[in-house]
């Protein structure tokens, strides 16, 4: 399985920082790469751009079946993974974002270093190793495989996955369940360790607030000033603290937590059993309730001048079966005189923790690291699942990584100096080709 440290340094090492503009390099270079490794094997690709360097790359797999006794099916899974990358400051890294150096480190061993090292480069590595082992050795699942890496996940997916969704449904035809990222990564509580497969997200609202209020000169008297207005409603937003709320997902998982605690889940211990996480309570914390994050204030041009407009971005993410209580209180909190626009609003999700797929992540997982745990969790964050769920998929993410205790893991994905353990790499690639054996 040493193939996949090779194919993730590779793709690594191809810039597709994403700014979410039309600015930066596209997808196009890894899309073909990641085409040709699949065309090399004899699996036939398709590649489709939805604006020009903005690729995604697709591809039908397995379905068929020489044992009598194991019929091939008609029932389809998808296996997803983004190939685009936020974008990383060179002079910030201990070593280059883009050059997939594997280097030793204090927490984590040797690993390969690199701006999608863990988002999600690591998984597209994966799966292209497992794929091309299996296709060379004649292993290929009777179940229906889709393969596609996407273009631009990591600004929403509006012109990767949601095109395909959109343009291009019958490509998934016959797909009932899909397998993505941010799943499968273990944490360790109470010196075990527990592998998290996401079963739920939350819902995006990326917002633009504006006031307006009458210019003027800034010597003189105005009680009608946008940028205080703005500044105002900004602050209530970001001092505000949500209530706890939780979900059936995370009930289950801060349920296996007490236990493994010594101590039975109740509202008022929630965030207390998410303590128990360490450097992933900034992720699971933010699931136990909405969020809402100022990230972006904008008014005026000159110092003198009090603007006629002042806007603010906010960063809310909504919990699912909250969403009223969400949008609720966030007009309250802006007020009347503040109007709300969304850069994106996306729903939030939740699949039943239950049946043959996630039996099957847990058996691959349990065979490969025996007297660990498995339990499900909430994204805090957004993935492609989002767009697959419209065509009726059941959604989980699934990147299987055994980790050392002391990596602070949660604090890699879109930091400084990512980069994933080696070995982390090849216990995943192990766990994807049991788990193709269980699908």
């Amino acid at each position: 399985m040493d193939e996949v440290v090779d194919i993730c340094r590779d793709l690594i090492r191809i810039d597709t920082s994403n700014y979410g503009s039309d600015d930066g390099p596209g997808e196009r270079k890894a899309a073909e790469h990641a085409a040709g490794l699949l065309e090399e094997v004899g699996i036939e690709t398709r590649l489709y751009e939805s604006t020009p360097g903005r690729t995604s790359v697709f591809a039908r797999w397995g379905g068929e079946s020489s044992d009598a006794a194991t019929p091939a099916r008609t029932d389809a899974l998808l296996l997803h993974g983004h190939l685009d990358v936020v974008p990383a400051a060179a002079e910030d890294w201990a070593v280059h974002p883009f050059s997939g150096e594997v280097q030793d480190c204090p927490s984590g061993g040797l690993s390969v270093w690199g701006r999608g090292a863990v988002d999600m480069k690591d998984f597209d590595a994966m799966l292209l190793t497992v794929v091309r082992a299996r296709q060379r050795e004649g292993r290929i699942p009777a179940r229906p495989i889709v393969l596609h890496f996407t273009a631009d996940e990591e600004a929403g997916g509006h012109l990767g996955a949601e095109v395909m969704v959109r343009d291009h449904a019958e490509e998934f035809e016959g797909c009932t369940e899909a397998v993505g990222e941010v799943g499968g990564f273990s944490t360790t509580i109470r010196g075990r360790r527990l592998y998290l497969i996401e079963a739920a997200e939350k819902g995006m609202a990326w917002m633009r607030l504006t006031a307006r209020g009458r210019a003027g000169h800034g010597s003189m008297l105005n009680p009608d000033n946008a940028v205080t207005r703005i500044a105002e409603a900004v602050a209530r937003i970001g001092a505000y603290e949500w209530p706890v709320r939780l979900t059936p997902t995370m009930r289950t998982l801060l349920a296996t937590v007490g236990e493994l605690a010594g101590t039975e889940l109740t509202p008022d211990n929630a965030r207390e059993l998410v303590e128990e996480f360490g450097g992933a309570t900034r992720m699971l914390g933010a699931v136990i309730s909405n969020t809402t994050n100022p990230t972006m204030l904008s008014a005026g041009y000159k110092v003198n001048v009090i603007p006629t407009e002042a806007t603010a971005h906010v960063d809310g993410r909504f919990l699912p079966d909250f969403e009223d209580e969400f949008f609720r209180t966030l007009a309250e909190l802006c007020g009347e005189d503040v109007s709300i626009d969304y850069v994106s609003n996306q729903q939030p999700w939740e699949t039943p923790y239950d049946g043959p797929l996630v039996d099957a992540m847990t058996r691959s997982l349990l065979a490969e690291d025996p007297d660990a745990v498995v339990a499900p969790f909430l994204m805090s964050g957004g993935t492609d699942a989002k767009h697959f769920r419209k065509l009726g998929m059941r959604t989980y993410g699934f990147t299987p990584l055994r980790l050392p205790e002391d990596l602070d893991f949660t604090a890699l994905f879109h930091g400084v100096d990512e980069r994933v353990p080696v070995d982390a790499l090849r216990f995943g690639a192990r766990v994807m080709d049991r788990f193709l054996d269980e699908v």
